[in-house]
């Protein structure tokens, strides 16, 4: 007999991403992200854009984003984690914590930026995933 949660697991890992190889190649989102123009992209940059994604994906306008507006971006085992309320949605402040955790596994020599080769790497990656 499967369990819920074999189920749920199961389910998850049908529909998480495949990631690309490497979007960080593209000279224009670095471009994006990098408002200072100092070449790399600082965790107040990767904030702003994740509050702009925060309110393009937010459809319904109520502040809050469900696993179904986030679809894609965040496991379900990820959505749960991040929702430190447990009322079943994530607000900005729950979202922007998600992409602070995955700025810091990116940014792997610690200095506070990310750099293209930082962006490439899969940590990198799953971050870009928050802020597009």
């Amino acid at each position: 007999m499967i369990t819920r949660r074999v189920a749920i697991f199961a389910l998850s890992a049908a529909f998480y991403p495949i990631l690309p190889a490497l979007p960080a190649s593209d000279p224009d989102l670095l471009a994006a992200l990098d408002t200072d123009h100092d070449g790399t992209v600082s965790l107040d940059e990767a904030k702003k854009a994740a509050e702009i994604m925060f309110d393009n994906v937010d459809r319904d306008h109520d502040g809050t984003l469900t696993a179904r507006e986030l679809r894609g971006r965040l496991s379900a085992r990820e959505f749960t984690a991040a929702d430190t309320d447990k009322d079943g949605t994530l607000s900005k402040d729950e979202y922007l914590a998600v992409v602070q955790r995955r700025f810091k596994a990116a940014d792997t020599d610690n200095d506070g930026t990310l750099t293209r080769r930082e962006l490439g790497s899969k940590a990198g990656r799953q971050l870009l995933l928050l802020l597009r």
